[in-house]
């Protein structure tokens, strides 16, 4: 009771009154929106600096090598909950926060923080493929159009640089279920990207908007705000695919790196962050779906104008998987570039 009534208390201070000092950002890049960094440091007088990683796999390995003097970072549910299996993570009572209250209660005390410590949810969307309607008129409804192209497509596709989320859209695809231990399953894996090969332009999570916008392929692994805001923004003429397999989803969170220097500077940003106000710019700005509230009146992505982020098939979201089942996977994507 002690512990609620003081955090009541501190929530009712204006931002202005937090200590001043430093804050250091490891998100993913261009994840957060530049008005709002701003505002923060208005308000409370923090500097912030922000760097970007372009996958889950850069920011473990970070975490990992220790010592990486940042204090907020945003990685996806299934990489967070090895971060806390692997002690990477500090304990910030997350719970006990003002930013929980303004989390959907379907996302709270999920296997991946189960006793809502470590984290709070930012963002949350999907995995699929895109296609440049200029290069590509057939059908979307099925990852067949990705994995087992037409003659159409040689040379004409592009995938990931990393096998989180592709290796999943394939299992989804075979039927093959996540986190597999059965070597014989993961070897239908292989033989699908394989065979897709051949078509792959390259592998790469760089530069994908203006690739997949510009035509230089037809069609990309991708995610489904970046597609819609390439398609919104830039007017490119590209449809998010909806196959009927499904969707890979994912989550990412606010959480604290163990032994971060500015640890009440990152749980102040954490609240800000979540604040509906500012929740709300954030969703428009990123153009993913938001796992806190937002005001509706003012939000830019509907279901009519961004179908992208409303997604009308089923979704299944990675898992953390065993060391026997992450070796498999690493053993695919390994062969795959070679």
């Amino acid at each position: 009771m002690k512990r609620l009534l003081l955090a009541s208390t501190l929530i009712t201070l204006p931002l202005a009154a937090q200590a001043a000092g430093e804050l250091n950002l490891y998100v993913w890049s261009d994840s957060i929106a530049p008005e709002l960094i701003a505002k923060f440091e208005t308000e409370t007088g923090i500097k912030v600096n922000v760097d970007g990683y372009n996958s889950n796999e850069d920011l473990l390995t970070k975490l990992q090598a220790g010592a990486s003097g940042y204090d907020v970072v945003t990685p996806s549910q299934h990489f967070l909950k090895i971060m806390v299996d692997e002690g990477l993570l500090e304990d910030i009572d997350a719970h006990s926060l003002a930013a929980y209250q303004a989390v959907d209660v379907k996302w709270r005390s999920q296997w991946w923080d189960p006793t809502n410590e470590f984290s709070i949810p930012v963002a949350y969307g999907t995995a699929g493929f895109t296609v440049n309607r200029d290069q590509y008129t057939g059908p979307v409804d099925s990852w067949a159009v990705y994995f087992e192209p037409s003659a159409e497509l040689q040379g004409k596709i592009a995938s990931l640089s990393y096998p989180d989320e592709v290796i999943g859209a394939a299992q989804l695809y075979l039927g093959v279920p996540f986190c597999s231990e059965d070597s014989a399953e993961m070897k239908k894996v292989l033989d699908l990207l394989m065979a897709q090969k051949p078509f792959v332009a390259a592998y790469t999570s760089d530069n994908i908007e203006n690739r997949i916008g510009g035509g230089e392929v037809a069609a990309h692994f991708w995610w489904d705000g970046n597609s819609m805001k390439t398609r919104m923004n830039d007017g490119a003429k590209i449809e998010f695919a909806m196959p009927k397999e499904g969707l890979v989803g994912w989550l990412d969170s606010f959480a604290v790196p163990k032994g971060a220097p500015n640890v009440d500077n990152a749980k102040a940003f954490i609240d800000f962050m979540s604040k509906v106000e500012n929740a709300t710019v954030q969703y428009n700005y990123y153009g993913h779906s938001a796992p806190v509230a937002i005001d509706t009146a003012t939000a830019k992505y509907t279901p009519e104008n961004a179908p992208e982020l409303f997604p009308t098939v089923p979704v299944e979201f990675s898992r953390t998987c065993s060391p026997a089942a992450q070796d498999l996977v690493t053993k695919v994507w390994t062969q795959l570039l070679q």
